[in-house]
């Protein structure tokens, strides 16, 4: 059975979230304060006086988007999460290559593969983005296939990796589309032990290929069971963001392809610095073996 467990991501000394309200958010990327769009925060916020700190504001004028930018603003800085390092930047898409909510799976992860284990755990990391994920797995001894339809993301994953100090042989990088590789891994018999997922609401691999997570999730999971080694010790994770879908939806679909397990799902909330107001920010599903 999976059960309701909400995860909370508090401060740390790279990141923290600063303020919130009339549909926006103000946080901290180390030294660099950023103001942007969040439809979650339908509060008022708490310290106007705040947001006059931020060194660059995302805003959309019709259905384009774009930073303002203080000239101190560099291209690209660098943060990091315990011994983790990673490059944030300011994309086109209002996001910065770092997604705070994801550090209790972070935690998660790094304690779970931390274990002592005869053997290299073979971990697959589908839509891996920007890989800290991936980071965290290959600094607790895992062997990772990352796999991302993005060659900007790839590129930018493999930045953090040499940032952090991982080695080259410690992570393959696969630019294509997910669903196309996780179907050719099947047919040729191969088995993970971890399975990481982080699916879009809405994309396109790098052959032009068309995902849609409401006909596409499924089927996706139904390969994916092919090749996840269930044995004991195994892991899923998978996340959610922005796709109108609740953590029971998730956790239901995963189930009825997996079977019943003991595992956790709910919602990922960002905890603002100053009090105990959070954000609503994505979901996740997660067990082990």
């Amino acid at each position: 059975m999976i059960f309701d467990r909400h995860l909370t991501s508090l401060p740390w000394s790279d990141y923290e979230l600063l303020d919130s309200g009339s549909g926006e958010k103000l946080e901290r990327f180390g030294a660099v304060i950023v103001a942007r769009p969040e439809t979650q925060a339908l509060w008022k916020k708490r310290h106007p006086d705040l947001w006059e700190s931020a060194h660059a504001r995302f805003s959309f004028e019709g259905a384009k988007g774009a930073w303002e930018r203080k000239p101190s603003v560099p291209a690209s800085w660098r943060l990091s999460w315990n011994d983790i390092r990673f490059v944030a930047r300011l994309t086109g898409f209002k996001h910065t290559g770092v997604f705070p909510e994801q550090a209790p799976n972070w935690q998660w992860l790094s304690e779970h593969l931390g274990r002592t284990t005869s053997r290299v755990p073979q971990v697959l990391n589908l839509f891996g983005y920007t890989g800290i994920a991936s980071i965290i797995a290959a600094q607790k001894g895992a062997f990772i296939t990352h796999v991302d339809a993005s060659r900007q993301s790839l590129d930018w994953a493999r930045e953090n990796a040499e940032l952090t100090g991982v080695s080259e042989d410690a992570i393959r990088w696969i630019l294509d589309d997910a669903f196309a590789f996780a179907k050719r891994e099947a047919r040729r018999g191969v088995a993970y032990d971890g399975i990481i997922l982080d699916p879009p609401a809405f994309g396109r691999g790098a052959k032009g290929e068309v995902w849609k997570i409401e006909t596409d999730f499924t089927p996706l999971l139904d390969i994916l069971k092919k090749i996840f080694n269930d044995q004991p010790g195994s892991f899923f994770l998978a996340n959610g963001y922005a796709a109108g879908y609740a953590p029971r939806s998730f956790a239901q679909a995963i189930e009825s392809v997996f079977g019943e397990t003991a595992g956790e799902c709910g919602e990922l909330y960002i905890k603002e610095s100053t009090n105990e107001r959070v954000i609503p920010s994505g979901m996740y599903v997660r067990f082990m073996r």
